[in-house]
């Protein structure tokens, strides 16, 4: 094809991958690209996941957007962690909680060498015990990292999430987007046009009749593939082996209490089910497997569950947890559900658009479409997302619950290699190395498969050069320097009122 500078981008359906692609565009290029939105406001949106990881605030700094703005725009509340009840066995319960460290390392060596050895003994507290998030989440307690405490004390780094309303959230983006002259399109798309020399996309036609012509076209159509899948035929990988969940029901409902600042997951006889509390209401939904329950009772489990008055009926979602062959395909780039669907349980879906918005802006073509820059942008994809479906993977597979032909299946499996080899090192000796810049680091990874009852046959040969009676000083002290940080904390509500609570009406 001639060479042509990208002048042109044309994003296709709207939601929050779109709106949150078009204002990332809008910040970055200015005047440089003329950048236009197609949706239809008869389509809606899928709307599941309220509930983020701590890079967000990353990306709303990217558009340098307030904080305080943003949380009372998007009814938003404060997320230390997500609670797993009943994942490992019926009955227990365990906090997976944000966070660089758990405890304080010692040498060369994180803390959780030393907890296991102290564990081992007797002479410790459950893991939780050893981080503010963990502490701090179940009593209700939140802050953000405070500017006047020493730079070594655990108040002064806090990371945190949010629990949002991603529909308001994507209403405020388009606002952002359309002062910064981003265009915006009403209509459905009836025909995609490709140009007969090369396959690439040359323009959508609307309903209407319009046509809208591009030079690079970004699908956010969702579920459906628009341009990447119906137009291009990219084909999808199906990870439905190892997360066998392929439907959600969900339902909205009035707020009960103060909001806790942590998501709730708790593991169904197929499934499970999250409640995301927000300032205004309270998001629920029950994710399970079609061949174990049927949806009428997946329904009913749902309503069972839940706390405070719905606000409207159930709606139910299907989904194969996969992604595309290739996210970037000749000229357009999939982002969000169009590029694939990883099921909610640790909030990843937002994240996953924001890397393939960050991925893009990385890699945008100068001069025409080299192929380097799109198999770049895939490698790079496909590795964010493989990583998160083997930390997805972990919650089921390590499991001793074989109540029910659903867990049983789940611990049963054969894993992806590269899962198995995380969990053989770590049941070794307590050791994890993270692999590049993925998602989930060292703490997530350690908590969660503590948390699943993947304890390790030893510990690290270097945690013996302490003395003993050292090593559980050690962790006392670190155990009393978290539970003193939590007592100062103010509680989720106080800090919500203090800072950023929206209007009530009346």
């Amino acid at each position: 094809m001639a060479e042509s500078c990208i002048r042109n981008v044309v994003i296709v359906g709207g939601g929050t991958a779109g709106w949150m692609t078009a204002a990332a565009l809008a910040r970055t290029f200015g005047a440089q690209l003329a950048v236009r939105l197609v949706e239809s406001s008869e389509i809606g949106t899928v709307g599941v996941g309220e509930a983020t990881v701590p890079h967000l605030k990353l990306f709303n700094n990217l558009l340098q957007i307030d904080e305080i703005e943003f949380i009372r725009r998007t009814s938003a509340t404060f997320k230390l962690g997500i609670q797993l009840n009943d994942w490992h066995h019926l009955g227990d319960s365990y906090i997976h909680g944000f966070g660089t460290t758990i405890g304080r390392g010692l040498g060369l060596l994180p803390f959780h060498q030393y907890w296991l050895k102290a564990a081992r003994a007797g002479r410790a507290g459950p893991l939780g015990d050893y981080t503010v998030h963990t502490l701090a989440a179940p009593r209700g307690k939140f802050m953000s990292s405070a500017s006047d405490v020493p730079r070594d004390s655990p108040l002064a780094d806090i990371p945190y999430a949010y629990h949002m309303d991603t529909a308001r959230y994507a209403l405020f983006l388009r606002e952002y987007a359309a002062a910064r002259g981003v265009r915006r399109t009403e209509g459905k798309v009836a025909e995609v046009k490709l140009r007969p020399d090369d396959g690439f996309v040359e323009s959508v036609v609307l309903e209407g009749g319009e046509v809208v012509a591009g030079d690079l076209f970004i699908d956010c159509s969702g579920f459906r593939g628009l341009l990447i899948e119906q137009a291009l035929h990219t084909g999808y990988i199906e990870f439905k082996d190892w997360l066998p969940c392929d439907r959600a029901v969900v339902v909205r409902t009035e707020s009960v209490g103060p909001p806790p600042p942590f998501t709730r997951a708790n593991a169904q006889a197929a499934g499970w089910q999250w409640r995301i509390p927000l300032q205004h209401r309270t998001g629920n939904g029950h994710v399970y497997s079609s061949a174990y329950i049927s949806d009428d009772e997946a329904t009913a489990t749902l309503l069972r569950n839940i706390q405070g008055r719905p606000l409207g009926e159930p709606f139910q979602l299907r989904f194969t947890a996969g992604m595309r062959r290739k996210l970037w395909n000749r000229n357009v780039v999939a982002i969000g559900l169009s590029g694939g669907f990883m099921e909610p349980l640790e909030s990843t879906g937002i994240h996953l658009i924001q890397m393939g918005i960050t991925r893009l802006l990385g890699l945008f073509p100068r001069d025409g479409f080299d192929p380097v820059l799109s198999e770049r942008y895939n490698a790079q994809l496909k590795f964010d997302t493989e990583r998160i479906r083997d930390f997805l993977i972990l919650h089921y597979h390590a499991t001793e619950r074989e109540d029910t032909p659903f867990w049983q299946q789940c611990q049963h499996m054969s894993v992806p290699p590269s899962l198995q080899d995380n969990i053989d090192l770590f049941a070794d000796s307590g050791r994890f190395f993270r692999n590049a810049d993925e998602l989930f680091a060292e703490i997530s990874w350690v908590q969660v498969m503590i948390g699943q009852g993947i304890v390790p046959r030893s510990w690290h040969p270097l945690v013996d050069q302490v003395p003993e009676t050292d090593l559980y000083r050690f962790v006392d002290d670190v155990a009393r320097l978290m539970a003193d940080c939590v007592e100062v904390m103010p509680s989720h509500q106080a800090f919500i009122d203090r800072h950023c609570a929206i209007a009530r009406a009346g």
